[in-house]
């Protein structure tokens, strides 16, 4: 069986093992573990010349100041913007130079200009054998080429430092390192290779080599493992990518490092090796964030890697959809004010967020209207959900099936504070509605002993209505019973006259049976209802062989007319 250190180039081997019970890193066993030849001469072939140029402008050296993540996001933020301030800068000098070079007059003094390439062509000098290879210089298929290594040629070189390495075992743990030793060519066959970093990259760069050796790392702190890992993603080093990961994983997660996990370069986040570190802190932000409307302004304030996170849980605890689809629509307005840009990050990346065959009739007809979608969308994502809302409840529940281990998640029911209803609308001949409210039984078990659950809102004659379910003591047996009542939204002088009806299939039949019906004129915030709906105590109704639960679900109907 072949070791970590002859596995090209992703060594699964790193285990449980690997990692004690404190969390700290180990060596992963004698067998792989090649310490003793790191910078021996004698176990070396090749002489690795590492120059140290100057960071941009303060910018700290790795890990200098970097106590914490937020440390380390800040550093890496200011690098960010000084790179970018550099290449801004050296394209108007780019720019400068070439309008000058226009203006250079085709002859001075009678001498010609016309065969300058050619003059320039003849004194450049072959390279002679021997000299050192820099790897920041090498073309495509002497190894991977990488941003830090642009213009790095021009700068002061502050330290050098010279280290003895075995090619043998750096191609084996790196595609960098294997393509420039393996490439067939002249500069393959060099023994002295030179590499230029930042001096920001020093550290990083000193572990990553070591951990190629040896398979471990002696730095904790997630600062410099962040280092570490950014190191590893640039030289190719999988196996250390993934221990960097699985290090990261067993430190605290917090709000802060959550975030700036999932703000990595985008070539990090898509290494398998991170996915088990960026799904921990999309777990971490979910379960921080539970609840939107209790934190609405800081999950307003999420970057969008930590909204999709948040929104995308099934756990996500809101009244009801309508409330996510109004919440993205703030935070793209808020993030992307123009039009054409917010409709482009609607339809690529939240849109598929918001599960709107959970949003409500009423609010579907608005997401019609609304001018953030691409309308082509809108059209489409409403049709789906007013097929999902029509379908019977087992294709729902095989639709939903079907998405479980999707990205997208829109036929996957959230724990929503209020349940979902179906709501049948007439105008005619008199303003009626016909509600469908359905129960797990796992729902009614947790009403027990003093338990109410609340429908979501629907409408009828312009009023808000809305379905309680409540686990009572019987006045009469002073038993637990099932209750089901109606109340109306709106608070304030406002009657409204409606006749009810509730119904619940049963068994064997399993057909809706009429349980209970009266008229109630109705003003703000009253309810009305029936506090034993099925005559039978708690323990009946909850029972295995009990006539009211099909399937596991309760099925329970209120049909709601305007009385003239």
């Amino acid at each position: 069986m072949r070791d970590s250190n002859t596995d090209l180039f992703d060594p699964c081997s790193t285990t449980e093992s690997d990692f004690p019970p404190n969390g700290l890193a180990t060596g992963s066993g004698s067998d792989s573990d090649f310490a003793f030849a790191f910078n021996d001469r004698n176990f070396s072939d090749r002489v690795l010349r590492i120059e140290i140029i100057p960071d941009f402008p303060e910018i700290k050296s790795d890990g200098e100041g970097c106590i914490s993540v937020a440390d380390w996001a800040r550093n890496r933020k200011r690098r960010r913007e000084e790179i970018k301030n550099e290449t801004m800068l050296d394209i108007l000098v780019q720019h400068e130079a070439q309008i000058l070079n226009c203006n250079v007059p085709e002859t001075v003094d009678g001498l010609g200009y016309g065969n300058q390439d050619e003059e320039a062509v003849a004194m450049i000098e072959e390279v002679p054998l021997g000299v050192d290879i820099n790897l920041n210089q090498h073309d495509d298929e002497a190894g991977p080429s990488n941003d830090s290594s642009l213009s790095m040629d021009c700068s002061t070189v502050l330290r050098v430092k010279t280290l003895h390495i075995s090619s043998p075992i750096l191609a084996a743990k790196s595609p960098y390192f294997y393509k420039l030793f393996s490439n067939g060519m002249r500069e393959s066959e060099q023994r002295h290779v030179t590499l230029q970093i930042h001096a920001s990259e020093e550290a990083a760069l000193m572990d990553l080599l070591n951990f190629m050796y040896s398979n471990t790392l002696s730095t904790t702190t997630s600062a410099a493992l962040l280092d570490v890992l950014t190191a590893a993603d640039k030289y190719e080093v999988v196996s250390c990518m993934r221990y960097c990961s699985r290090l990261l994983g067993n430190l605290p997660m917090t709000r802060e490092s959550a975030l700036l996990y999932l703000d990595l370069p985008s070539s990090v986040l898509m290494a398998d090796a991170v996915q088990p570190l960026t799904d921990a802190a999309k777990r971490f932000l979910a379960a921080h964030y539970k609840d939107i409307t209790k934190s609405h302004d800081e999950v307003l304030n999420l970057p969008l890697a930590g909204v999709e996170a948040v929104l995308s849980s099934d756990d996500l605890q809101v009244p009801s959809e309508d409330i996510v689809y109004d919440f993205v629509l703030k935070w793209a307005r808020k993030n992307y004010p123009k039009l054409e840009e917010r409709r482009e990050i609607l339809g690529s990346q939240l849109g598929c967020l918001v599960r709107f065959p959970y949003m409500t009739c009423r609010k579907l007809r608005k997401v019609l209207t609304c001018n953030d979608f691409d309308p082509e969308l809108v059209s489409k994502v409403v049709r789906e959900a007013l097929f999902f809302k029509a379908e019977a409840p087992y294709r729902q529940r095989f639709l939903a099936a079907e998405e479980a281990s999707a990205s997208c998640r829109r036929y996957v029911e959230r724990a929503y504070k209020y349940r979902p209803v179906k709501v049948v609308e007439f105008e005619l001949p008199r303003q009626q509605c016909i509600v469908y409210l359905d129960l797990k039984r796992e729902e009614c078990a947790h009403l027990f002993p003093a338990g109410r659950l609340y429908s979501q809102a629907f409408h009828l004659g312009g009023q808000g209505f809305f379905l309680s379910a409540h686990c009572h003591i019987d006045q009469q047996s002073s038993l637990h019973c099932f209750g089901l009542f109606l109340g109306m939204q709106e608070k304030g002088p406002v009657s409204f006259a409606v006749d009810y009806d509730f119904s619940a299939r049963c068994k064997p039949s399993e057909e809706y049976a009429s349980k209970y019906k009266g008229n109630y004129t109705f003003t703000g915030g009253k309810a009305v209802g029936y506090r034993n709906l099925f005559g039978i105590a708690w323990t009946a109704f909850m029972a295995d062989d009990s006539l009211y639960f099909i399937n596991g679900i309760l099925h329970l109907r209120a049909e709601l007319t305007i009385r003239q």
